[in-house]
């Protein structure tokens, strides 16, 4: 039943990379398609940044472990139906931009704001699609809270008692850039261009220099 899951999540997600790539218009994307009850957030207060700890398939990742590489934050959930997806294709497709060397001193962090439904492996393997330089993270709602309001993160649980989802998280859909001594640099607003978002990945690592090694 699980694998059935997993390749079902999978080809959806095939798909609306395709309609992504060739049909989706940036700017008319905004509060979630028209009727719909997910809702994108705006900040809910002025990102400061900051370490934490969080949870990974392979363990704790610590924000502080990263130092000397480029750290591109992102706060949604697995079951998101159009935010995550359209910004995650975003900053996969800068990625692709970049050059290996390049690739390997910067790191996606796609933090979840739905720890009830998203485990390390689920949140593993949905960040994973987009680009193995994306790492899902998780923890306990708490945890996650402190992490939020570190970077003025917004979300909120919708219930949606006609639905089998049950319930969506309305969130805001910002990608937080952290350069390689750790500050925050840059918050970059929700569907940014792809060639931006490489543009800001380059300009940082241009005032660092190469390391070895990789968090995945």
């Amino acid at each position: 039943m699980a694998r059935k899951l997993l390749i079902t999540v999978i080809l959806i997600l095939a798909g609306l990379l395709a309609w992504l790539l060739f049909y989706w218009d940036p700017a008319a994307v905004e509060t979630g398609p028209a009727g719909s009850d997910h809702q994108r957030l705006e900040l809910a207060a002025p990102p400061a940044g900051g370490d934490f700890v969080l949870d990974s398939t392979s363990g704790p990742l610590d924000l502080a472990d990263l130092r000397g590489r480029v750290v591109l934050i992102y706060f949604g959930y697995t079951w998101c139906p159009d935010i995550c997806p359209t910004n995650l294709v975003l900053i996969a497709n800068a990625l692709r931009m970049l050059t290996p060397e390049e690739q390997e001193r910067v790191q996606v962090l796609f933090v979840s704001v739905d720890p009830e439904r998203d485990s390390t492996r689920r949140v593993a393997e949905y960040s994973g699609y987009f680009h193995p330089r994306i790492l899902g993270l998780t923890g306990t709602p708490e945890r996650i809270a402190e992490v939020a309001r570190l970077y003025g993160a917004a979300y909120r649980r919708t219930e949606l008692p006609d639905s089998a989802l049950g319930y969506v998280v309305d969130h805001s859909a910002y990608s937080y850039v952290v350069d390689p001594k750790g500050r925050l640099v840059r918050t970059l607003d929700h569907a940014t261009p792809s060639a931006e978002i490489a543009a800001v990945i380059r300009e940082q690592l241009g005032a660092a220099s190469p390391v070895r090694g990789s968090a995945r």
